[in-house]
């Protein structure tokens, strides 16, 4: 059993990692900022209130956990939150080590061919740019951190994700844009979560981004 504090609990792709992970056996934390509005409650699962931006609220609540695994996601027209978060769950956690921080990142900076990612394409939708380039910059965050041995991950679904059936299989990869046999990059939430767990019980991308895909 790992403990496990989890921020954006509430999100599509965070509500999915929580009962992943609960379902698994291990304990959670979910950091939150308002506790009176959370919903369910189980034996392994806590409620600890905290603020992403707020570094000390992220190193108390980490104390005695494994992983600190976010799902935070940025409001509309807050993409830059993304990169202010990096820098704030960095800062928050060198003051809690050893400990592991796997984050949700993007899929817009996988490389569809060498020097080429998949933002750069002229079909890429224009609405999704500006988040695209907000998670490029805060994995280049992560990055650097990781050069003083932060130990950090971040997993970038395929380019279309979206709430579906959970079937256990899905394939990884690093830094390229992974796709089907008709040329489809596509993975549901919930196998995208379990790829997650799968990651946090069996770590193999330690100090890297991987990406996850059918």
């Amino acid at each position: 059993m790992k403990k496990i504090m989890l921020i954006g609990s509430s999100g599509m792709i965070g509500q999915r990692i929580l009962h992943e992970a609960l379902n698994r056996g291990h304990h959670v934390t979910a950091l939150v900022r308002d506790t009176s509005g959370t919903g369910e409650h189980r034996a392994s699962l806590d409620y600890h209130t905290g603020d992403i931006f707020k570094p000390d609220t992220i190193a108390t609540a980490a104390v005695d956990h494994d992983v600190v695994l976010s799902a935070y996601g940025p409001g509309k027209g807050e993409q830059n939150l993304v990169v202010k978060a990096a820098h704030a769950l960095i800062e928050a956690l060198t003051r809690v080590e050893p400990i592991r921080l796997i984050v949700v990142s993007g899929a817009g900076s996988l490389e569809v061919k060498p020097g080429v990612q998949l933002m750069d394409r002229p079909d890429f939708p224009a609405e999704w740019k500006a988040i695209a380039l907000a998670h490029r910059e805060a994995l280049e965050v992560y990055r650097k951190a990781g050069m003083a041995e932060f130990d950090w991950t971040a997993v970038s679904p395929a380019a279309l994700i979206a709430p579906g059936a959970r079937t256990g299989k899905y394939r990884t990869g690093t830094d390229q844009l992974l796709v089907d046999d008709k040329g489809k990059s596509y993975i549901s939430a919930e196998d995208f979560a379990g790829a997650i767990v799968d990651e946090l019980e069996r770590p193999h991308f330690q100090g890297q981004r991987f990406t996850v895909a059918y």
